[in-house]
């Protein structure tokens, strides 16, 4: 823990595009392994540079909807795509992440950038029937399959 600190801060960053179950779940799991659970939000422009598209939820939505989450004690906005900018601002003492990222190489790094301030990665569970990418190719196709009748313009999407 940081130093001074007697409470586990913990902290879960996504997108959290499209609120599903999995995210839910890690908020849950995450919230039962700290005292005191931040999760940070990624920004519009943070997740189209990370995933190559904005998310279809806008930032001010999807903060004030994880910001309800009741396992949630803060959420942070995340501007930066360096963990380590990130957790100089907030100070966590663990992060939390889907197994997705365990054994990968995005994984490791977080695991070697982190290991040198103390902070602990624990992973969880990754939903894997449920997921925003799924949703949103669901939805795609639910609009494509619709038209323009749906009412739906291209730059609504």
């Amino acid at each position: 823990m940081t130093a001074g600190r007697t409470h586990r801060v913990g902290y879960a960053p996504g997108a959290y595009d499209l609120f599903h179950i999995g995210h839910l779940n890690i908020l849950r799991h995450a919230r039962s392994q700290c005292d005191y659970l931040v999760a940070g939000v990624v920004s519009d422009e943070m997740a189209e540079l990370a995933k190559g598209r904005r998310p279809m939820i806008p930032l001010v939505e999807r903060l004030e909807i994880v910001r309800s989450v009741k396992y949630v004690d803060a959420a942070f906005v995340e501007t930066v795509p360096d963990k380590l900018e990130t957790w100089k601002q907030v100070r966590f003492d663990v992060l939390f992440k889907g197994d997705d990222w365990r054994g990968t190489a995005k994984g490791e790094k977080l695991e070697r950038d982190f290991a040198g301030v103390g902070v602990e990665i624990v992973y969880f569970p990754y939903t894997v029937h449920t997921s925003s990418t799924q949703l949103r190719r669901s939805l795609d196709l639910l609009t494509q399959e619709a038209g323009p009748a749906a009412g739906i313009s291209e730059g609504q999407r």
